[in-house]
């Protein structure tokens, strides 16, 4: 097949990997970084009705979306009304990632397990409500905010002050001229992975995320710093518990709603006592998770995605390696606070055998320079290692982090700790 990727990060990239090593696909990818080049060919059409015209005239076969923008912005309406098959929610559907009021309402009116909340414009309103309330307190922007327009408040002054801060537009511009008031679960986070076809659903290998920047989660959050699957921290009874009070009902409730849900349905899990109480719908792929989910399948990544982008997915035996995964961001020397300055990564050669047919790099915040590569983004690049427990799959990660090397190079030492205490 001749498969398009939309996306530039170490989501992407881990999805053209995998599916290279099927060596049987032509790739390409839309922008694209400075590593993909090495998978397949990048491309630069900005504009999706051009883009769209691009692939029905180079044959694709099969476009993955990976970031959530282009499916909030319609990518997935365009290429079908080319008749082009693409991988990914509709417009609509992806309202659930777009509008986090959205997202909630559907989870009241259709009765899955949620936070109490409010969601409101309105200033008054919203004090009222966080006066009522228990701290810590959580309050989101409605919009998209790349992951960072959450704030868990540890007073009702700082609630109110995050409240001030959105509806006026300083935090988060338009995305925040809506806000969620929510309560605050105490419990432990999963991040829970469905690939649907409007009316089937395939769950992968829960995992877990590392948001904050530092060891032992402390300091700000950031798009992720590193994540492993599958969690020991969930069991068949949960997975159960997810597929009938939370996939099952929101398929259903989205064909009601006349949006069919196809595509990767990310779910945010707090499990509070047992019992699984949903934060967040996403559109799409995490970002570490998806670095580290791809290698444990054992179902061949293209046959997975096109059989959901052509509601087969009933057709489909997956299969998912007895093995476990860690991955391991290394960040640039500012993130996330500010811009970092380019800086040539150099990988030692590899020359352990049980790294180099156990490890791999998966690239993000790259370019090519004269068939060099420099870090250019916050997060640059994610060491993946595979084992037969979580231990020797995060030791081997580490022992790849070991044979990078960047100007400021930074990483947490704790991936997995959750697993491993």
């Amino acid at each position: 097949m001749n498969i398009l990727i939309l996306g530039s990060g170490g989501r992407e990239y881990s999805i053209g990997l995998a599916i290279k090593k099927e060596n049987q696909h032509n790739l390409f990818f839309m922008p694209g970084n400075g590593a993909t080049s090495n998978l397949g060919t990048n491309i630069n059409i900005k504009d999706y009705n051009e883009l769209a015209l691009w692939a029905k005239n180079n044959q694709i076969d099969l476009t993955i979306v990976g970031p959530e923008a282009p499916l909030v912005d319609g990518v997935v309406d365009i290429f079908k009304q080319h008749n082009l098959t693409i991988f990914g929610p509709s417009a609509a559907a992806a309202k659930l990632e777009g509008s986090k009021v959205y997202m909630k309402n559907i989870l009241k009116k259709y009765n899955i397990p949620t936070a109490a909340f409010l969601e409101t414009n309105n200033q008054d309103e919203a004090f009222a409500f966080i006066d009522t309330m228990n701290i810590p307190i959580v309050v989101k922007a409605d919009g998209l905010c790349a992951g960072k327009g959450v704030i868990i408040a540890q007073s009702k002054d700082e609630a109110k002050e995050a409240v001030r801060d959105m509806l006026s537009g300083a935090s988060f511009g338009e995305a925040g001229s809506n806000v969620v008031i929510e309560e605050f679960l105490d419990g432990y986070e999963l991040s829970v992975f469905a690939i649907c076809d409007g009316d089937n659903y395939k769950i992968l290998p829960a995992a877990q995320d590392h948001k904050r920047i530092g060891d032992g989660d402390t300091g700000p959050n950031t798009g992720g710093m590193g994540a492993y699957a599958p969690t020991p921290l969930v069991n068949d009874e949960i997975y159960k518990k997810v597929e009938e009070r939370v996939i099952k009902p929101t398929l259903e409730g989205m064909k009601k709603e006349g949006a069919p849900y196809e595509g990767v349905l990310f779910i945010g899990v707090m499990v509070v006592k047992g019992e699984p109480i949903i934060l967040e719908y996403n559109v799409r792929f995490g970002d570490p998770e998806c670095e580290i989910l791809m290698p444990l399948l054992q179902t061949p990544v293209s046959e997975l995605f096109y059989k959901g982008a052509t509601k087969d997915l009933d057709s489909l035996d997956i299969k998912i390696k007895d093995e476990f995964a860690v991955g391991v961001v290394m960040a640039s020397a500012n993130y996330p606070y500010s811009n970092s300055e380019p800086a040539e990564i150099i990988v030692d050669t590899i020359v352990d055998e049980e790294i180099l047919n156990h490890t791999h790099i998966s690239y993000a915040g790259v370019e090519k320079q004269e068939e060099k590569l420099f870090a250019t983004g916050g997060r640059v690049l994610v060491c993946v290692g595979l084992g037969k427990s979580i231990k020797q799959a995060r030791d081997r990660a580490y022992s790849l982090c070991g044979q990078v090397h960047f100007a400021g190079k930074k990483c947490r030492t704790d991936i997995a700790y959750q697993a491993l205490k």
